[in-house]
């Protein structure tokens, strides 16, 4: 068995306002839709979005992790960024290795940017 990838799907309460979030401040494109579902790519990173469904209760959006993207030009993403939503915390360097900052989504989830340091 080999694994392919990985694509989270993340429950929403709007598709319109998710991809607009993701097209307009992260950059994704939309890949394809149809109503209550849609699948957003950017580079070699896909994320789902759907409605609530029958099969899971849904209150609200939340999830107890993030999701961590790696990129390779973590400073000027945190410029493109850091004004237009909300920051959970701040561009900064850590002993791990990482320079990355967080913000969240206009659902709620945890969205961490990180780059390796030099």
């Amino acid at each position: 068995m080999t694994t392919l990838g990985l694509t989270p799907m993340l429950t929403v309460t709007s598709i319109d306002a998710a991809i607009e979030f993701y097209r307009d401040l992260l950059g994704f494109q939309l890949v394809s839709s149809f109503p209550g579902w849609a699948c957003m790519r950017l580079d070699d990173v896909e994320i789902m979005f759907s409605l609530p469904n029958e099969h899971l209760p849904f209150t609200r959006p939340m999830m107890t992790g993030s999701l961590y993207f790696k990129t390779d030009q973590v400073d000027v993403l945190w410029e493109r960024l850091k004004d237009r939503c909300q920051v959970e915390y701040p561009l900064e360097d850590f002993e791990y290795g990482m320079r990355e900052f967080a913000i969240r989504d206009n659902s709620g989830y945890l969205l961490q940017f990180g780059q390796e340091k030099a």
